[in-house]
């Protein structure tokens, strides 16, 4: 019998730009051990980014998720979206540093990934970084705890 481990899940999800790159995190991070729940899309045809977006950060608002993956063209649209849902940080990455930051200072829990921006590498060594990365706490906690609107 299998044990649910909510820090080894993940929710990805992408629009058609973003396809390719969320194929290769799956397979990478299930390597890894992760449980990785694919919210789609499912091919290359042009789609609406919130259709994935959503389901993405529902899924870390609801706890189903320890952390989220999006990926779109410029990573605006899918932070945008995910970040009106309560409890989530997403942050719009394109280098390992700011991956490492976006946990250690904003306790983010969806970073959000820019395939027209970044290699495919690039990807899997900024997701790798979030994932491995803690929250530092400390000062950062009372300015995280101030994001929220209510």
């Amino acid at each position: 019998m299998s044990v649910f481990n909510l820090e080894k899940s993940i929710a990805i999800g992408s629009d058609h730009a973003g396809f390719d790159y969320k194929e290769t995190l799956k397979k990478h991070l299930s390597a890894q051990g992760f449980h990785v729940s694919d919210m789609g899309t499912h091919d290359t045809s042009s789609v609406d980014y919130p259709d994935f977006a959503h389901p993405v950060a529902k899924a870390v608002e609801s706890k189903e998720a320890a952390f989220g993956i999006l990926i779109c063209g410029s990573a605006n649209g899918v932070a945008i979206t995910a970040n009106k849902h309560q409890g989530v940080r997403a942050a719009i990455c394109w280098g390992d540093e700011l991956s490492a930051l976006a946990r250690q200072h904003n306790d983010a829990n969806i970073i959000c990934i820019p395939a027209r921006f970044v290699s495919e590498t690039v990807a899997i060594t900024m997701v790798d970084t979030f994932m491995n990365t803690a929250f530092e706490g400390g000062r950062h906690q009372n300015r995280v705890n101030k994001i929220s609107c209510q």
